[in-house]
């Protein structure tokens, strides 16, 4: 049976960071992981800790210089925004007709983590993030962000307004009284219709224009009237809309399209490109993972020079294999899980028979956790950072199918101090973590106190406390000399200064269940 063996390496402070370029802002604390389940991970994660290959951190939230809120989204009521359904559509669009223009305004995201906490070897010294090379992004205002929710079901009418209104302007004018005309004989003679010069305004030898979500309902009202038994002996005009509408509601809506109808969609037979995206376990000993890693490698290297501006000894075979292959998470697959199972795997783009993108992700068993995102260069204009989250999103979705509880998908950090690194809030409906309580927060509500402090409490109640916070120092369990026993009885065999303050941090850090559960290695 899997279990976890961490060694706690401590707080780390007054080191670079890589989101405001202070030279010595940024405190976090860390464990180098030989060995741990999934669902210790998803317990640790739950509590603001992440996992860069086998080195797994946290920040010290109200010390370090950049705080950074663990972010998750809500897949099953996901809700695509205007500039997602652009950047899908231009997927299609490239891969039926082998389109690359760029579509004006487009704004390109960073992926699902552009940044890396480097894992080290079991010293844990950590050596310093890149900086951030992408182009700049809009700050996400709180102005924003509440105009992202209704942008979505608003663009469905606003396509089928545009058709309205080409029908409306073929159409000869119809008259429309408003309180104006309705009162024309108290007009003065100042006040008859004149054609206007032109560029001097509306010409009112004609009826007002009309809205075409006015004729649109109106049409669809008359329709429902029609459809109506004959028996109905009220006319048009006295029916609430509401009451037709809700009479019809069996008949099949006008929905917006799911994330599912943009990304499945079948291309023509001459097709210029194909895709296939494949999920790969993070594991030497299969075939798929050792067949595509030299190819894999070499698109890491390509990408990190190119975007990070990394030399080629920083992002050769070895750091990539220490980064994004090395998993400490164990692999499971219970009956009740997803069929792939939970653990790590690498989900590898393929276009045309070559690795474009790799997007490494954790399988566990509440969440999708995106772990980082590498592509090719080449294909920037493709949106690859934003298009691999939606892939991902939709795969949490497939997986809930299977296993009922896998229903998040969980983004890594969420940076409000750094505009660049608020396009993660773009992803809706998403929650933050409270750092002080462990509790999940609607982002809009998080917003405003982040506008005015960087490092906030989320949860509104003051009374409310760690659930999860260590009681019992004694029941930590400890493997010394390949015997597991409780702290307690440790500590009476230790030989030496006291190590009870680093075992109290570790404890309340990782809190009460997960110090009595995983194994902490006391040498």
């Amino acid at each position: 049976m899997p279990c976890t063996v961490v060694e706690y390496s401590g707080w780390k402070e007054g080191y670079p960071c890589g989101y405001c370029a202070s030279a010595q802002g940024k405190v976090s604390s860390g464990m180098w992981a030989h060995s741990m389940t999934v669902q210790d991970y998803q317990d640790l994660i739950d509590r603001g800790w992440r996992r860069s290959g086998k080195y797994i951190y946290k920040p010290i939230m109200n010390q370090t210089c950049c705080p950074q809120y663990t972010i998750r989204c809500r897949p099953l009521h996901f809700q695509l925004s205007k500039s997602h359904k652009k950047v899908l559509k231009k997927m299609l669009k490239f891969l039926a007709k082998g389109d690359s223009s760029k579509v004006a305004g487009d704004v390109t995201e960073e992926p699902m983590d552009s940044h890396r906490e480097d894992a080290v070897p079991c010293s844990c010294v950590l050596k310093n993030e890149s900086d951030i090379s992408q182009s700049e992004l809009k700050p996400l205002s709180v102005e924003e962000t509440e105009r992202v929710e209704t942008e979505d079901n608003n663009e469905e009418e606003e396509m089928k307004e545009e058709v309205t209104m080409k029908k409306v302007e073929s159409e000869p004018p119809q008259t429309c009284l408003d309180k104006d005309s309705a009162g024309s004989s108290e007009r003065s003679d100042s006040a008859k219709l004149t054609t206007p010069k032109p560029g001097k305004g509306a010409d009112l030898s004609k009826p007002p224009c009309r809205k075409a979500k006015d004729i649109r309902k109106e049409r669809k009202l008359h329709k429902l009237l029609q459809n109506q038994p004959h028996t109905l002996e009220v006319s048009p005009s006295q029916v609430e809309p509401q009451v037709l509408l809700s009479q019809n509601s069996k008949s099949k809506a006008n929905q917006p399209k799911s994330i599912e109808d943009f990304i499945f969609v079948s291309l023509p037979d001459d097709a210029t490109h194909q895709l296939e995206v494949r999920l790969v376990p993070v594991s030497f000993e299969d075939p798929q993972f050792n067949s595509s890693f030299s190819q894999s490698a070499t698109l890491f290297a390509k990408y990190q020079m190119a975007i990070h501006k990394d030399t080629p000894s920083e992002c050769g075979e070895d750091e990539f294999t220490r980064f994004l292959c090395d998993s400490p998470l164990e692999a499971e697959n219970p009956p009740s899980g997803p069929d792939c199972g939970y653990g790590s795997f690498h989900q590898q783009y393929w276009l045309d028979g070559k690795i474009i993108a790799v997007g490494v992700i954790d399988v566990l068993p509440y969440c999708v956790s995106s772990v980082y995102l590498y592509y090719d260069p080449d294909y920037t204009f493709l949106s690859l950072g934003v298009y691999s989250a939606l892939r991902e999103i939709a795969f949490t979705r497939q997986l809930h199918e299977k296993a009922s509880e896998l229903c998040y998908y969980y983004m890594g950090f969420y940076i409000h101090s750094c505009p660049k690194m608020r396009y993660k809030g773009q992803y809706r409906p998403s929650d933050l973590l409270c750092p002080e309580t462990y509790v999940w927060v609607p982002i809009e509500q998080c917003l405003p106190t982040l506008e005015h402090s960087k490092y906030c409490r989320f949860n509104q109640d003051l009374k409310a406390v760690d659930e999860g916070c260590i009681k019992e120092l004694g029941r930590v369990r400890v493997l010394h000399k390949r015997t597991v026993m409780p702290y307690s009885m440790y500590k009476k065999r230790r030989k030496g200064p006291s190590d009870e303050a680093s075992v109290q941090q570790y404890a309340s850090l990782v809190g009460q269940t997960c110090s009595e559960r995983m194994l902490l290695f006391r040498s």
